[in-house]
């Protein structure tokens, strides 16, 4: 059961193939230059990959707008190099996940040519079309400030026809059983492939009925279909989920008996936590905790930290997203959709060490699983003169050769960021593999001990008061062992005083350092933090890192 279950306690990385590193010095990555470095993804300590879309596209929405799903697109390889990768993943233990886009395609996909050029098509209904522009066409954009509608007429259709997102991507009309047997049929052929499982874009907007009608209903019991045919083709894969939706729909998603989804982002964590890094303040991370607490025991929330799109504040309110603003992305040129922030994390952090390493902590030590983005174990930066999200989206940063090692090219894909705090010559894989304090190391050793702490996956969890409202405390329980995790948010040093309340909890051994702590003679423990300082502790003896039996 628990190895069908190997997501609760898993390390997840994100990467674009296209940006992660090229073999054949054409100035874009590839399948073979990821195999590459799936040495130094295992030396890392990551045990699943999460692969941006690599399906063939005219890649004017980073490979989102995609107009053949099953051939890989030819600037990566091709489907026998992908089939050759996930193989050797397997072979370092490393699982495959990769992005699922089906609520739109590319309008150069040939369900689209021919749903617009014959009325009488069988693709015809695969896409969604009205003779008038709706009224409502200039609402539930997903790019405000930059898309300008949701309905475009198509001059050979001679209709207008639907798109949550570019107008270059005609969403799909996922209601239709026939688009549905295709889903089935993407997913089979991938799962063949040898990938684990699906991150499933926009999936809110996949469930959802869509046309000209103004309301919009979810069809739920879609996601268990989804989950039955996964699972009937291959036991313990899984679907990621992207819906950023409020708490009451959380239990929709998952269903009431884990029938549905197995995992889902939890934004709404997600933006608390940065409210926290940015006021100082744990009350309504805390709270966002115990919004989201309710979920089935085979069920998973997926944490994160910044991603390939913007950091979305949307469900802050007014007064805190304008807080995060001010203190991470003060600049106009910073944001981005009048809703969120679109610079990668170190820059936000001002590059403290202190702060990313607080920051990083309090990510792998949030009830669920971890994702991380390549170059974050690194501190890469941003490229703020690139549009959009792009700017968080350059390729890796490998070494101090040209281009950061990343091609032989004179022109990369993307540029990569040279000079200053950020650039290759400054921050880089080789010299940070090279020196025992980098970020790159302290990351290898975070992840080493989450994988050595399951209660954070497994366990139940209750927040710890501790008298300060900048200090965050939890306690994970789980098979008669315990954990306890504090954060320190704020600039200065704290002394904190805890009762946790249980004779195992007198003693308190430090899984990342040396200064152990024990209670006094009324059960107390006092507790110095420093500026932004965490620490990670075991509740109980020393026995138990004599025995591990118990896992």
């Amino acid at each position: 059961m628990i190895k069908d279950l190997w997501y609760k306690n898993a390390v997840v990385y994100c990467l674009n193939v296209g940006t992660f590193m090229d073999s054949n010095g054409d100035g874009i990555g590839d399948f073979e230059g990821l195999m590459r470095r799936l040495d130094y993804l295992s030396g890392l300590g990551v045990n699943c990959l999460w692969l941006m879309p690599f399906q063939k596209s005219p890649q004017r929405d980073d490979g989102y707008d995609i107009s053949d799903y099953y051939q890989v697109d030819p600037r990566y390889g091709t489907l026998g190099d992908f089939v050759d990768f996930t193989h050797e993943a397997k072979q370092r233990g490393i699982r495959v996940m990769m992005d699922l886009v089906i609520n739109h395609t590319s309008d150069q996909h040939p369900w689209f040519q021919a749903a617009r050029r014959d009325k009488s098509s069988r693709y015809r209904d695969y896409y969604l079309w009205a003779d008038k522009k709706p009224k409502d066409a200039q609402s539930g954009m997903v790019f405000p400030g930059v898309q300008k509608t949701t309905w475009t007429r198509d001059p050979i259709a001679g209709k207008y026809y639907f798109h949550r997102f570019y107008k270059f991507q005609p969403d799909l009309n996922t209601q239709n059983p026939e688009v549905q047997e295709e889903i089935r049929k993407i997913m089979g052929f991938y799962l063949e492939l040898g990938v684990c499982g699906f991150r499933m874009d926009a999936m809110p907007f996949v469930i959802q009925t869509k046309g000209t009608t103004a309301a919009h209903t979810e069809r739920y019991t879609m996601l268990r279909e989804f989950r039955e045919f996964l699972q009937w083709r291959v036991g313990d894969a899984i679907i990621l989920a992207e819906a950023n939706v409020e708490p009451d729909l959380n239990m929709h998603y998952f269903g009431d008996d884990g029938d549905r989804l197995q995992m889902m982002f939890n934004f709404w964590v997600n933006q608390r936590v940065f409210y926290a890094l940015a006021s100082g303040n744990s009350r309504p991370l805390a709270k966002a905790l115990e919004q989201t607490r309710n979920r089935p025991a085979t069920a998973q929330w997926a944490n994160f930290l910044r991603n390939h799109d913007e950091l979305d504040l949307g469900r802050l309110s007014d007064e805190e997203r304008q807080i995060v603003f001010e203190e991470m992305g003060p600049d106009k040129t910073m944001q981005l959709y009048d809703r969120g922030i679109r610079r990668r994390l170190a820059p936000m952090l001002d590059g403290d060490r202190r702060r990313l390493e607080l920051a990083y902590s309090l990510l792998f030590t949030l009830p669920g699983t971890p994702v991380i983005r390549y170059g974050d174990e690194l501190g890469m930066g941003d490229n703020l003169r690139l549009r959009e999200r792009n700017c968080a989206r350059t390729p890796m940063q490998w070494s101090t050769e040209p281009h950061a090692g990343f091609t032989r090219a004179d022109k990369p894909i993307l540029p990569v960021i040279t000079g200053g705090p950020y650039g290759y010559e400054q921050v880089n894989a080789a010299q940070q593999r090279r020196d025992p304090d980098s970020l790159l190391n302290w990351t290898e050793r975070i992840i080493r001990m989450r994988h050595e702490v399951p209660e954070i996956g497994w366990g139940d969890y209750s927040v710890v008061e501790t008298g300060h409202d900048h200090v965050f405390a939890m306690r994970y329980d789980w098979r008669n062992n315990s954990v306890l995790v504090v954060h320190n948010l704020g600039a200065a040093q704290t002394e904190i005083e805890m009762h946790l309340g249980d004779k195992l909890g007198r003693t308190l051994i430090n899984l990342l350092g040396d200064e152990h702590s024990h209670a006094d003679n009324k059960g107390r423990h006092h507790i110095v933090l420093e500026s932004y300082g965490y620490r990670w502790y075991r509740v109980g003896g020393l026995g138990y890192l004599l025995d591990r039996t118990s896992y």
